[in-house]
């Protein structure tokens, strides 16, 4: 009789590893769906913005985080000089700057 339930409990044993890992499964699923819904589309656009902040020059028209709308008249390091209207220039964080503008957005009144 103890011959029965020592095999018994060999199957329940081996049928516990493969029960673990079937548990694993969903959670797996669930991290690949979030990298490329979530980290892989992130990841690019943040590869965009690096590309768009090294590539800034003079007399572009950019618009910032904050919605100002100027022309770069002066790139440093790490900021840039914009002109938002005649006569008026602020320095802004390089990181500030959220899209570059097509020529001609940016008119002098």
């Amino acid at each position: 009789m103890s011959f029965f339930i020592s095999d018994a409990l060999a199957q329940n044993a081996a049928s516990g590893a493969s029960g673990t890992l079937m548990q694993f499964i969903p959670l797996i699923l669930i991290f690949v769906i979030f990298y490329f819904l979530l980290i892989r589309p992130q990841m690019k656009r943040a590869k965009e913005h690096r590309q768009l902040v090294a590539n800034l020059a003079r007399n572009d028209e950019v618009v910032t985080n904050g919605g100002m709308l100027g022309r770069v008249t002066a790139v440093d390091e790490t900021f840039i000089t914009l002109e938002i209207a005649p006569n008026t220039e602020i320095r802004v964080q390089k990181h500030a700057v959220q899209a570059v503008m097509p020529k001609g957005t940016y008119k002098k009144q």
